[in-house]
């Protein structure tokens, strides 16, 4: 019993802390995040409602990581220049309205110009959300900030797959871009109604100097980084569009059986990320070597699905994802707040948020035309060996910042 009760305690001790801004910004995710129902079937709307190729697909994808890609670009400087609060609340509020006009285009150039669009207006929320951290989480709580946050974004995750896929089911597709769309909206004006924009005056001795888009790329260590990010981002993001398409064409499961596995992942964040990330955030373990093993973990999850004859392995792959995502995103997030410095979080952040569009431009695409050209078995032997040097390039950064310490 006192070892239950002494585990209850450190579960919620790990939640402790935190301002009540912080808790409104997670809930307000939670209420985006699990209205969150049209990327995860996106690619299954376009082949199977659509009738469009892999191909043509993954040219629609690679749109959706351009729009991204600029807005991570517009919403860091839009973060530095007006600062974070208005900015997630115009991204919220109009991507709603994108992703319910976008429900009612069917033709393919309509389709990539609308998914760039919500994408763009979208994922000018990502890099605001965490530079809002800096005014709301206190220094030693921000990676666990960065972390409630997440948690909230994937337990929305864990129920917008499940109840996306019975929806699907029930109504058909378009009902989908109607409740993401409302979900939106009402993430927005929870941000409006429940915190106050609140503004930290950085003095002229506190702020970093590293504020020029030149500095940051001449800053070799930081770009080394979003180069092992950048690798991690493509192979996370084949369970968005290659892996949705492999378990429905190759492993024969339903929309709804496809929304559920989706939905492990948010789940098990959900349950245990928290802890985990207050177990290890301390000085005694090395946070690069924690997204050495994340990327590991990784390579892990395509490797297994190489056994064809026990379709429980999806599920391990799916628990082996979840965990190398648990371990990595938390500590690179914070690694690129902490390395932007005071004032210049914005563009840090965007500049990390764009390694994952990057990987929405060039990851989906290229999961679709290796599958559909050469198969997924092909696709899996590549995607682990990309995984293998993603975690190489995260331990030679982590021995670079090492030895930088030492010669201060």
């Amino acid at each position: 019993m006192n070892l239950i009760r002494n585990g209850l305690q450190y579960y919620k001790n790990s939640f402790n802390g935190f301002s009540k801004e912080v808790w409104w910004l997670a809930f307000a995710t939670l209420i985006n995040r699990a209205g969150a129902m049209v990327l995860p079937f996106l690619s299954l709307y376009l082949t199977n409602a659509l009738d469009f190729t892999l191909e043509n697909v993954g040219w629609i994808m690679s749109f959706f990581g351009l729009g991204s890609l600029v807005g991570s670009w517009i919403g860091g400087e839009m973060a530095h220049k007006f600062g974070a609060y208005r900015t997630m609340i115009f991204s919220l509020v109009f991507s709603g309205v994108s992703l319910i006009i976008l429900g009612h285009f069917n033709d393919f150039a309509w389709i990539c110009g609308g998914i760039f669009t919500v994408a763009m207006i979208s994922d000018i929320f990502r890099p605001a959300v965490f530079v809002s951290l800096a005014s709301y989480a206190k220094p030693e709580n921000r990676t666990r900030a960065v972390t409630l946050i997440r948690l909230a974004i994937n337990l929305g995750f864990s129920l917008g797959p499940a109840v996306g896929g019975l929806i699907i089911v029930s109504t058909g597709y378009i009902s989908l871009f109607w409740i993401d769309g409302f979900t939106c909206v009402f993430a927005g004006l929870t941000i409006l109604l429940g915190i106050k924009e609140k503004i930290i005056k950085v003095s002229s001795n506190e702020k970093d100097t590293r504020h020029s888009h030149g500095k940051i790329l001449s800053d070799k260590t930081y770009l080394f980084f979003l180069v092992a990010m950048f690798l991690f981002s493509v192979l996370f993001v084949q369970y968005f569009s290659a892996m949705p398409v492999y378990y429905k064409g190759v492993r024969a499961l339903t929309e709804d059986e496809v929304g559920w596995l989706l939905s492990m992942n948010g789940f098990l964040i959900f349950l245990i990320e928290m802890p985990v990330i207050y177990a290890l955030d301390n000085p005694k373990y090395s946070k690069f070597s924690i997204m050495l093993i994340g990327s590991l973990l990784l390579a892990s999850s395509y490797a297994v699905l190489f056994i064809q004859n026990w379709s429980g392995v999806l599920i391990i792959g799916m628990i082996l994802a979840t965990f190398a995502e648990m371990l990595c995103f938390p500590f690179t997030n914070s690694y690129a707040m902490q390395r932007g410095g005071a004032g210049n979080e914005g563009r840090y952040m965007a500049y990390y948020s764009m390694t994952f569009s990057l990987a929405h431009i060039i990851g989906h695409n290229f999961g679709m035309q290796v599958s559909g050209n050469y198969g997924f078995r092909t696709l899996f032997v590549i995607m682990t060996i990309l995984a293998v040097l993603s975690g190489v390039l995260f331990w030679t950064v982590g021995r670079v910042e090492n030895s930088n310490k030492h010669t201060r």
